[in-house]
């Protein structure tokens, strides 16, 4: 069998002073690919950057750069760009990592190998603004999982959205990402229709800096009040938002194993009972923390969380970052 098409997704925002060396990479694959570099109607001049760096490319690659009318946000982005996509296995780049050259072969083996995965993702190495080593890498996950996995974790867990490979099936299949991130609920998408895979080597260079999405999400640079409650709110979008796309992906597979649809099912209640639990603690009165608690209790994967957080009806509000 001829080996399938890749098609690389590079999305870039505001990174005027990382989309060169990224654009490198990209170009720097071993394996001739479709790249698609997208703006995200960023204000700093990184889509002229690109158009500039890559005008009069002549390689093994097919190139296009182009950008959103708009900001479209993370997900919404994605949403864009994928269908624009002719490979049969998609490969995400950010515009601020450097993704080592032979990043999309080692990929590309594993979807060949294994007919079943459909979703991959690898470790990483990072670095900071100035690209010197910087902290660990990614979240470990098992080097295969199945939907079960994501009822263990008792948490929001994903592959590492920079480092994601996948079929378009997870895609193609289900349509438009829903929430507002899409690194979990490509995770998600791939677990419910096969297989996930980590790769234990990093296969490219994330970038930790102050104008990263991972950033953002966690408030790191924010006062300790403004960072807690900034991160429950972000978290509690992404736990209802992922909720809803994996409920909307159950009700259109009606082939899925049973037990592939069970676990799917009580990732869709664990995630809503989160998102309940974190609102609650956020801005009401503690009597309104008993149900999503009482609700977690009896909810496989959210046992152990729910017990601590019942603890938290004890202890000062302050003690664990929230105000009210």
């Amino acid at each position: 069998m001829a080996a399938p098409r890749v098609s690389i997704a590079l999305l870039c925002y505001r990174d005027a002073a990382y989309i060169r060396d990224a654009l490198d990479a990209a170009l720097a694959q071993t394996v001739p690919c479709q790249i698609v570099v997208s703006n995200d109607c960023g204000d700093d001049g990184t889509f002229d950057i690109a158009r500039g760096h890559l005008a009069g490319y002549d390689g093994p690659h097919t190139v296009t750069v182009r950008q959103t009318p708009r900001n479209l946000g993370v997900a919404g982005h994605v949403n864009d760009v994928l269908p624009l996509l002719d490979g049969d296995i998609v490969v995400m780049m950010a515009g601020d990592d450097i993704a080592f050259p032979h990043r999309v072969q080692t990929l590309l083996q594993v979807f060949e190998a294994e007919p079943g995965t459909m979703v991959v993702g690898s470790q990483v190495e990072g670095m900071d603004a100035d690209s010197r080593p910087a902290g660990g890498g990614t979240r470990a996950h098992p080097a295969r999982f199945g939907m079960d996995y994501f009822v263990r974790a008792g948490r929001l867990v994903s592959l590492l959205g920079a480092s994601l490979a996948f079929r378009r099936e997870v895609f193609d299949r289900f349509g438009p990402l829903l929430g507002p991130i899409e690194d979990n609920a490509l995770s998600l998408r791939g677990a419910l229709l096969g297989e996930g895979r980590f790769i234990d080597t990093p296969l490219l260079r994330y970038r930790r800096h102050a104008g990263s999405v991972s950033a953002g999400v966690f408030a790191r640079d924010e006062p300790r009040e403004v960072a807690f409650r900034r991160r429950y709110e972000r978290t509690t979008r992404f736990y209802r938002g992922t909720a809803d796309d994996l409920a909307h992906c159950l009700a259109q597979a009606s082939d899925l194993p049973p037990t592939t649809r069970a676990a799917a099912e009580d990732v869709v209640r664990m995630y809503r009972i989160e998102a309940d639990a974190r609102e609650a603690i956020l801005d009401r009165p503690r009597r309104d923390w008993l149900a999503p608690i009482w609700r977690g209790l009896c909810q496989p994967g959210l046992r152990r969380k729910s017990a601590e957080r019942a603890l938290k009806l004890l202890l000062p509000r302050k003690w664990f970052g929230a105000t009210r």
